[in-house]
Formats: C-alpha cells, sequence, structure tokens
C-alpha cells in the first residue's frame, strides 16, 4: 500500500512544472525587483525572470511566490486549480488555505469576481505588517483607467492605468489607505511586469474626482 502511495505522490511531483532555474540568483532579482516597485510605487518594474508558470499563475505571480513565500505564509488562492496548488506546496512549503482572513498572501486571478477588500486580514494596531498583501494578476498594466497616484515613493504624481478591477475597487482602496497604518499591501502583476500599491498610495481619477 505504501509503495502504491509513494508511487502516486512520486508521480504527481514529476508532473509538477519547474520553479527557478537558479533558486539562490532569480530568487534575489525577483526580491529586488519586488522591493524596488514597492520603494517607487506607480513604477512598472519587471522581474527579468522567466518561469515555467502553472496554470492560472503569470510569470510575475509565480516568480513573486517563489521569491517571497515559504512554509511560514499561508496562502489563499482564488483560483481553485490543483496545479497551482500542487506547485505551490512542492516548491514553496506553503499551506494554501481556504479562509481569506488568515492569508499572509492573497493570489487574486481573475480581479472582476474577487472578494470585497474587507475580506482580508487588514492587520492588527500592535502588528500593522500582518496584513494580508494581495498579488493580483491583471490583464493590463497600461490598458485601463487613468488613475493619479501620490504618496511615499512618488515624485509628486504619477499616472497609472490598471486594467480589469471591479468598480468598487478604488472607492474600497480609499478606505484601506485610511486604516493606516494597518491596511493592505497589493501587487498588480501582468506577464513578467508588476507594480506595486503599498497602502500609504493615494488613488485619485486623472481629472481629480476621487476614485
Amino acid at each position: 500500500m505504501n509503495t502504491i502511495a509513494n508511487a502516486t505522490t512520486a508521480s504527481a511531483n514529476a508532473a509538477l512544472k519547474p520553479g527557478f532555474t537558479d533558486p539562490v540568483v532569480e530568487a534575489q532579482a525577483t526580491f529586488r525587483a519586488a522591493m524596488l516597485a514597492t520603494a517607487y510605487a506607480g513604477r512598472i518594474v519587471s522581474t527579468c525572470i522567466r518561469v515555467d508558470d502553472p496554470a492560472p499563475f503569470g510569470s510575475a505571480t509565480a516568480a513573486l511566490c517563489l521569491a517571497l513565500m515559504d512554509f511560514e505564509t499561508p496562502v489563499w488562492l482564488q483560483s481553485h486549480s490543483e496545479e497551482a496548488s500542487a506547485w505551490l506546496r512542492f516548491h514553496c512549503g506553503l499551506p494554501v488555505i481556504t479562509e481569506t482572513v488568515a492569508a499572509t498572501f492573497a493570489i487574486v486571478t481573475d480581479p472582476a469576481s474577487m472578494p470585497s477588500l474587507s475580506a482580508f486580514h487588514q492587520g492588527d494596531i500592535e502588528y500593522p505588517e500582518r496584513s494580508t498583501t494581495i498579488i493580483m494578476q491583471v490583464p493590463s498594466l497600461t490598458g485601463g483607467p487613468s488613475m493619479t497616484w501620490s504618496g511615499p515613493g512618488i515624485k509628486g504624481s504619477s499616472v497609472v492605468a490598471i486594467a480589469g478591477l471591479p468598480s468598487w475597487f478604488w472607492s474600497l482602496w480609499d478606505l484601506n489607505r485610511e486604516l493606516y497604518p494597518r491596511g493592505l499591501d497589493i501587487v498588480f502583476s501582468c506577464g513578467n511586469e508588476l507594480i506595486s500599491l503599498p497602502r500609504t498610495i493615494q488613488v485619485v481619477e486623472k481629472m481629480g474626482s476621487v476614485a
């Protein structure tokens, strides 16, 4: 019986897509890209890494998972993809959970049908850094409505046009920002590129009305 179980496990692992080709170098490069994006919110940053990503992840999403997640970071997946779940468990050693509020990271692959931002952990007053970080995969980082971003890391302001977000997103983001130092942080990904949206960033419609 154990032989059969071991054979099944070995077969499943063999079918998994690989992670980084050079784990140390590529993880460091991805981490630097994530930190650069966070330092300069609204700027498009390339991970410069191509990962053979499991469906429905894109390359940047998969690279961020490999670089940022481990056995101590429970992850909530919007997609019920067994391929992605098995890939994360194997390469990151992490638990994939069903409760949004318990997630250190949440991976959203269909923003139009995502849960409300309030469904995720907003952090505690004593430990605001324990809030959920959302990696949100979008169809385009430049093809959406033009919004003006301002705040730490942005000189003056920056016009950003994320596509594919639900109609309520920016109004709830405004409420999220008011929770500071609590609140969510978001990384938008598309292909092998990303844009970071820290909780400190104010976003308004380009013409000046509140988003």
